[in-house]
């Protein structure tokens, strides 16, 4: 699933790649904001990225499935 994340002050957004459902990731982030100061995404080549709590704008979560494209029947 694409997540993106709107940092204050900054014009552009940080885009990752994730394996986690929305669920799980709103409820990282739900606690990330009540306590931890920071949230840490990992991408799915295995990197992370950490982001302080404080600064975040917006979090866009993407569709967990995307579409299919072609003509193949589903």
């Amino acid at each position: 699933m694409e997540v993106k994340v709107g940092i204050q002050h900054v014009q552009r957004e940080i885009t990752v790649e994730i394996d986690e459902s929305a669920a799980e990731l709103e409820r990282r982030l739900v606690e990330a904001l009540a306590g931890s100061q920071v949230l840490r995404l990992s991408d799915t080549k295995g990197r992370a990225v950490l982001i302080p709590t404080a600064t975040i704008a917006y979090i866009d979560l993407g569709v967990e499935h995307p579409r299919p494209v072609g003509f193949g029947v589903v």
